[in-house]
């Protein structure tokens, strides 16, 4: 949390220098007992909430766009003229002021209320259905409410708990910095006030598209007005001799993250099979709780591919020289015992926890069953509705066409997000492109990499400052054009990159 224990600046009540506040500017001040932004966009002045709804970062830190104010660590906008929460991450809205302007002062006035939902929509169906309790899922619900829907919503999700931050999962709970507390989406009350039907621990197994109907596991069949599949994507699982052991585990889920918790509290060593963002992040949490871990894979380089050769040296010298992890790369493991992973190359790592980080697949199953057109995903319009109308998809299996026209499947939380709000408003008629450039964060103890974009392949690398310094901007070219932005304690600037993306039609 980056919000300030104590009230400072200057108490904006009592008045500012309208000329004092540059144009396009922001200042960190106090009203009523609070941390206030105040801002500045030709001769409007705005006054909401300094701190960010989501995480509590400080959005003086942050960049203006238009009448709008954007997060820099997760990247949430919020209107300035409402204080409502326009993006993901964040769904609270920011308290809001009106401003008086008297010659050059201008002082805060009355609070404004919070922002009412927006009128209902005059089309739109009956029920909506969503199957997949997580990020898209969970975005789409709070959307269709704040939207103004008023018919009955069902949110089903497999997994025995209300929905969950999980990028946290592999990062502050699995180490033990953050209270469990914390990695609830949505506080317990909310899905009753918003009237919400969240059905927990129970899968959709089946979908008629033609009579528009789900059926569930525990024998209930939904009838829906609208659909949005959001089923995420599952861990690839290993097949070599001991994979399903007691003590291997994956991680996706709070079930699997209380496990390994567990599972560490009475473990010395663990070998991490997968140099992946999952893996490596969790490699960080068991080395935050005192585990010796190892970590195999079979590239030169962890993040390589994703990243770049340069990046890849840099996080494995982070974990390796700094934190004491040890690599073994370039190779595979071949068997898993109570005791150990024998890898292919003859080396015997002892271990007495496993944990298996080597990619997701699209959760298509369902989609398939339905006659939904897949392909490394479910296709989808600009949209995001499938091949079948009134069914939607979003987040982790869907694959859709980027501004450049290349379909892509995005594994990302702030896009499953972004793109459950794109398909509620289109549930409800609004015909919404989705546009949003990519974005995504990784944390490896006190180092947080901050990446907007989408490079599968690049030619070349731009990079401007020091990546040992951990300040530095990576550039990701093609044919001259940039793909992505990396960014290192550069919050500002990757805001920055994302921005010009999206108005470049990246």
């Amino acid at each position: 949390m980056s919000k300030p224990k104590e009230l400072s600046g200057p108490d904006f009540t009592k008045g500012y220098s309208f000329a004092k506040l540059q144009d396009g500017g922001t200042l960190l001040g106090h009203a009523e007992g609070e941390h206030v932004l105040l801002a500045r966009r030709g001769d409007e002045v705005f006054a909401v909430g300094a701190a960010c709804t989501h995480y509590g970062a400080l959005l003086t830190d942050g960049i203006l766009v238009d009448d709008t104010v954007r997060c820099p660590w997760h990247h949430a906008c919020f209107s300035l003229r409402t204080g409502e929460a326009l993006t993901a991450p964040a769904f609270k809205a920011l308290p809001c002021w009106q401003v008086e302007r008297d010659g050059d002062i201008i002082r805060l006035a009355a609070r404004k209320p919070a922002p009412p939902p927006h009128p209902a929509p005059t089309q739109a169906p009956d029920s909506i259905v969503v199957i997949g309790a997580g990020a898209a899922g969970t975005a789409a619900v709070d959307m269709l409410r704040r939207e103004g829907y008023r018919g009955t919503i069902t949110l089903i999700g497999a997994e025995p708990n209300p929905p969950v931050d999980r990028p946290n999962l592999s990062k502050e709970y699995l180490a033990g910095s953050m209270p469990e507390d914390w990695l609830w989406v949505m506080p317990e009350a909310y899905y009753r006030d918003h009237d919400i039907e969240l059905i927990a621990d129970v899968a959709a197994t089946a979908i008629d598209a033609s009579q528009r109907q789900v059926k569930l596991a525990d024998g209930r069949t939904l009838r829906y007005g609208a659909l949005l599949l959001a089923t995420g994507a599952e861990p690839v699982r290993l097949s070599i001799p001991g994979a399903d052991l007691p003590h291997v585990h994956y991680l996706r889920s709070l079930p699997d993250s209380r496990a390994l918790i567990a599972a560490a509290a009475n473990a010395k060593r663990a070998v991490v099979i997968g140099a992946s963002f999952i893996g490596l992040e969790a490699a960080a949490s068991l080395r935050a709780r005192g585990l010796e871990v190892h970590v195999v894979a079979p590239g030169a380089r962890p993040l390589e591919k994703i990243l770049g050769p340069e990046i890849g040296d840099f996080i494995r010298a982070l974990h390796e020289q700094t934190h004491g992890v040890h690599f073994h790369l370039d190779t595979k493991p071949q068997a898993i015992t109570a005791d150990a992973v024998t890898l292919e190359n003859g080396q015997r790592i002892p271990a007495d926890l496993v944990v298996v980080g080597v990619g997701v697949r699209p959760a298509v199953q369902l989609a398939q069953q339905a006659g939904l057109t897949v392909d490394n995903g479910v296709l989808v319009d600009a949209y995001l509705e499938t091949s079948i109308p009134g069914i939607y998809a979003a987040g982790d299996i869907a694959r859709y066409l980027d501004p450049r026209g290349e379909r892509v499947r995005i594994e990302h939380w702030a896009v499953a997000q972004w793109q459950g709000q794109t398909a509620a408003r289109n549930m409800l008629g609004r015909r919404q492109r989705y546009t949003a450039v990519p974005f995504f964060w990784s944390a490896h103890y006190d180092v947080t990499l901050n990446y907007v974009g989408h490079a599968e392949r690049w030619d070349r690398i731009e990079i401007d400052g020091s990546i040992q310094d951990h300040d530095c901007t990576l550039r990701y070219l093609a044919d001259g054009k940039v793909l992505a932005v990396l960014t290192i304690s550069r919050d500002k600037e990757s805001l920055r990159a994302a921005v010009a993306m999206g108005a470049n039609g990246i």
